[in-house]
């Protein structure tokens, strides 16, 4: 018989997926724990001041597909203070001295006029198709990724796209699986190959593989043209900007969890999991120990591994879990500056609203070639001659980011492994490495550098020890289709459940559907807690807030 404290659930992280699992059990009022080793909230999803007077972001600063899903809804999270801002234009790729800048704005008719005036007639039409094509592509691989990866589901949400392709098959079903299996070559090709099959121009090519490279592979790997196609989605809903920062879904997701009677815990870092009668039992370095019905394993998939054979899992089962989970080396590295002024890109056209192309992801790539020396340098272990480059001026719409008169600029750039072939290690290359992004915004934007005033240099390395992405993998665990939906992050463990378990789920971006800020997975594994049983506890519903919000996150 049970005499000490068992909880509902407990999550092991406190990342967005984390918070918003727990934010699912606590609004159906279960008890819920959130343990943090870290000092604050959020992981990637969190915002500091990294110099005085400005609010810096740690990890992501666009939304893009979370603004998408049913959870800003389902958690009413703007009751809680979150605030998005459209990111229109939501991108932006410099001009050459061969052709002018391409736009892309919310508005299809926008983008298409941008796309006719840099690249040509052909490609602007091309374009349209492209999105209407697309559009009902990527609304299905958004549908597919905020339920459990299932055959079934898989082929519930993909099974209505045959309209989107056509065939020379005749008769009913002949057109019919035509169709599908063209639709599914779609779907497998790499993003390199549906580029060349849809468009002539170079200059819209690269922008485009830039911005399917930000889920990490290259455009040449297989199954890659999703996240090409996305970009289809992006004239429906455009990226969001938090206002106040990334880390500004954080606090909301901590108010809505707290104010229904979760608690979150920092400096509570968990040692081990490990059953306790017919429950688990999460010890922490605090000392402190909890228990409860389910355990919600929302950090790194390894770290996840790493608590289960402290508390005694079977090694055999763990071993071999481990040598199939594809980590990799790093993606890349981000420059935080506070500056003077925004990067002044040159030939912009005049119809622009007040803020330019500053609301925008600055696909700073004009020709594919950068993307792939990057790639291929980095898999060999060395830094990118010319890395490709995401360029960022959030401030330039929130000037809530920035002291009067400056701003912020955020700066991504891929691909740099986490460990150098020649031995040398990221404190004597950080430098280096962050110039030669630099050196990107400076070749589009001359007399940028010159207004810099306060840099902050995040390496892989720098990654891996203050966010927990190991390997500096941002992802968690490799983008590629063997990866993926049923096989993330292995075929055992992609139910978000671990068999042999019952009562451990998993989430976070090591698991279905994978990185970016999407709170998917939270989701997933917080309905499947609530689903496991009715509360072992339904009168006791209320938790202690140990983590304080500040006057300034209550005031946003």
């Amino acid at each position: 018989m049970t005499t000490h404290p068992v909880g509902d659930a407990i999550v092991v992280g406190a990342g967005h997926n984390g918070l918003v699992a727990a934010a699912y059990l606590a609004r159906a009022g279960r008890s819920v724990t959130v343990l943090e080793r870290d000092t604050i909230p959020g992981g990637a999803v969190s915002t500091v001041e990294r110099f005085p007077g400005y609010r810096v972001d740690r990890g992501s600063s666009a939304h893009l597909m979370i603004r998408h899903s049913p959870v800003l809804d389902e958690l009413a999270l703007a009751d809680a203070g979150l605030t998005y801002l459209d990111c229109d234009p939501w991108a932006f790729c410099p001009a050459t001295d061969t052709a002018g800048p391409i736009v892309f704005r919310t508005d299809l008719d926008a983008t298409c006029i941008s796309i006719e005036r840099a690249c040509g007639r052909a490609d602007a039409d091309a374009y349209r198709a492209f999105v209407a094509t697309w559009a009902p592509r990527a609304r299905a691989l958004m549908r597919s990724f905020y339920e459990p990866a299932t055959p079934g589901r898989f082929a519930r949400a993909f099974g209505g796209l045959g309209p989107t392709a056509t065939t020379a098959r005749t008769g009913l079903f002949g057109a019919r699986s035509g169709r599908m299996m063209s639709v599914t070559q779609d779907l497998m090709s790499s993003g390199d190959a549906l580029l060349d099959r849809w468009f002539g121009s170079e200059h819209l090519k690269a922008a485009l593989a830039w911005f399917g490279a930000q889920s990490g592979p290259p455009m040449s790997a297989p199954a890659t043209a999703p996240m090409i196609g996305f970009a289809a989605l992006m004239h429906q809903i455009p990226p969001g900007r938090a206002v106040g920062g990334s880390g500004a879904l954080t606090d909301a997701l901590v108010r809505r969890l707290t104010g229904d009677g979760g608690e979150v815990v920092t400096e509570a870092a968990a040692t081990s999991i490990s059953r306790c009668g017919d429950h688990w039992r999460v010890e922490t370095a605090d000392g402190a120990p909890r228990c409860a019905d389910t355990v919600i394993g929302a950090c790194h998939i390894l770290a996840t591994l790493d608590l289960l054979a402290a508390g005694g899992f079977d090694p055999e089962a763990l071993a071999r879990w481990r040598r199939q989970i594809i980590v990799g080396s790093g993606i890349g590295m981000a420059v935080r500056l506070g500056t003077r002024e925004l990067p002044g890109y040159r030939d912009l056209p005049a119809d622009l609203p007040a803020h330019g192309v500053h609301s925008a992801l600055g696909l700073l790539v004009n020709d594919r070639d950068q993307l792939r020396r990057a790639q291929t340098a980095a898999a060999v272990g060395e830094l990118p001659e010319r890395p490709a480059c995401l360029a960022m001026g959030f401030s330039g719409i929130d000037p809530t980011l920035s002291p009067p008169g400056h701003h912020l600029v955020n700066l991504w750039a891929q691909w740099h492994p986490r460990h150098l072939a020649d031995g040398s290690g990221w404190d004597e290359v950080a430098a280096v490495a962050a110039d030669a992004v630099i050196a990107e915004v400076e070749r589009h934007a001359p007399g940028f550098a010159d207004g810099i005033e306060h840099r902050h240099i995040q390496t892989p390395q720098a990654l891996e020890s203050e966010l927990a992405l190991i390997g500096g993998n941002i992802m968690h665990v490799e983008m590629t289709i063997d990866q993926m939906f049923m096989l993330r992050p292995h075929p055992d463990l992609s139910g978000h459940e671990v068999p042999g378990a019952d009562g451990i789920l998993l989430a976070g971006a090591s698991t279905h559907p994978g990185g970016g800020v999407t709170g998917a997975s939270g989701r997933i594994a917080g309905r499947a807690a609530i689903a496991r049983g009715t509360g072992r506890h339904p009168g006791d519903t209320r938790g202690r807030r140990l983590w304080p919000l500040s006057p300034r996150h209550l005031a946003r």
